[in-house]
């Protein structure tokens, strides 16, 4: 029989003394193939394990023509190395994957919404099931459905059989063996409650999970995308949003149950103040394009700090207005760009603009008494002004 690599024999086992028995370098990277293992290469929906072997960091690991690929920072050469594990990340990856079976189990038997497809995230976890929609009551009492199997400590066991066994096994979850399976399969059993088809890392307890939350759902599918998280994971969840509630709290001068009331205040007040804004900028474009209009000459100009192109439109809709003959530059400069307007009733304005876009070493464009557009600077400014003058005094 097939000796069975490490993590499959004892997934809490976090060192292993081995040998590197090939190595290479592929589209991924350096790889070493191991005699044993402690790392469980990515699949089943669980992603692979992190680590060192020899002090080199894993940066993946991967099923590859039926060996199982290290990803390495370095290249290494065939010989004795140790193994040692990223604990936290494995830990998680088996709170999240057992949790997942209990959930998808008490979910089906309990509700009847049956798991079609599961994901284990970074930061959550999500299961599909086969229901249109969940209210908040269907949650919650999923959720303490859960919640009481995992205070009943129940056992997590592997068993392995052979695959004709399967139809004599009614109670198994399986959604079918990978494409080319061969030899036994590996059953997780959670006693009582669940026997799936998994060849992922589990606890050895439903405790050790220590608790399971529903976050959300959305639709997908026709079904219903169920977010959760468990475990420690669940925990830090936890305590980032205690951490962001007491900043909250201090920024807004509010108590918990004042926090959403509080942020709706604010948010209104911040949309009146929006709005006088956009009326105060209204009256000041109105009243800055009458007194350009007063300005002596054929070309006015104008430039200002921070504002964007539709404050210097109006600007130039309220000076032609006023000077219905005359030719106004505005511009703004701002971050990393600046804006520039060219307004006149005039025929040669595109060529004016173009010109004025040169010189700024910008692009625009417009049709009708504006010409506008964007350049990375507003030092050539003055240069622009000078060539517009010369073009006003003698037009072609």
């Amino acid at each position: 029989m097939e000796r069975l690599p490490a993590y499959e024999r004892d997934p809490y086992l976090v060192s292993l003394a081995t040998r590197v028995v090939d190595a290479g370098e592929d589209n991924r990277g350096f790889w070493v193939v191991l005699e044993d293992t402690v790392f469980y290469p990515e699949g089943g929906g669980q992603p692979a394990d992190r680590g060192t072997v020899a002090g080199v960091e894993v940066l993946d690991v991967q099923k590859v023509q039926g060996a199982i690929r290290h990803y390495l920072a370095a290249p290494l050469a065939p010989g004795p190395v140790t193994l040692s594990l990223d604990w936290e990340r494995r830990f998680d990856h088996m709170q999240q994957h057992t949790g997942q079976h209990l959930l998808s189990a008490v979910a089906e038997d309990r509700f009847g919404w049956k798991t079609t497809a599961f994901h284990l995230g970074r930061e959550v976890c999500d299961v599909e099931l086969a229901v249109p929609s969940l209210s908040p009551e269907e949650l919650d009492a999923l959720e303490e459905a859960v919640a009481a199997e995992i205070r009943k400590a129940r056992a997590v066991r592997i068993h392995r059989v052979a695959p004709e066994q399967l139809a004599s096994l009614p109670s198994l979850r399986s959604r079918g063996l990978p494409a080319g399976h061969q030899g036994p399969v590996r059953l997780v059993e959670i006693e009582g409650v669940d026997l799936a088809t998994c060849g992922g890392t589990h606890l050895a307890n439903t405790a050790e999970i220590e608790a399971l939350g529903l976050l959300h759902t959305e639709p997908m599918r026709g079904g219903t995308r169920v977010y959760f998280a468990a475990g420690c994971r669940l925990r830090r969840r936890l305590h980032a949003h205690e951490a962001r509630n007491a900043a909250l709290r201090t920024l807004l001068g509010a108590s918990d149950q004042e926090l959403v009331p509080a942020l709706q205040e604010k948010l209104s007040q911040l949309a009146e103040l929006g709005r006088q804004l956009r009326r105060t900028q209204e009256a000041w474009a109105e009243l800055l394009g009458r007194e350009l209009a007063r300005q002596a000459g054929p070309l006015a100009s104008w430039h200002g700090q921070g504002v964007e192109l539709p404050f210097l439109q109006a600007v130039a809709k309220a000076f032609l207005g006023s000077c219905p003959g005359g030719v106004l530059l505005a511009t703004s400069e701002g971050g990393n760009s600046g804006f520039f307007l060219l307004a006149g009733q005039r025929p040669d304005l595109p060529a004016l603009g173009k010109t004025v876009a040169e010189v700024l070493g910008g692009r625009g464009g417009g049709t009708g008494a504006t010409y506008q557009g964007k350049c990375p600077s507003l030092a050539q400014r003055q240069r622009a002004l000078e060539r517009l003058q010369e073009m006003l005094a003698n037009p072609a």
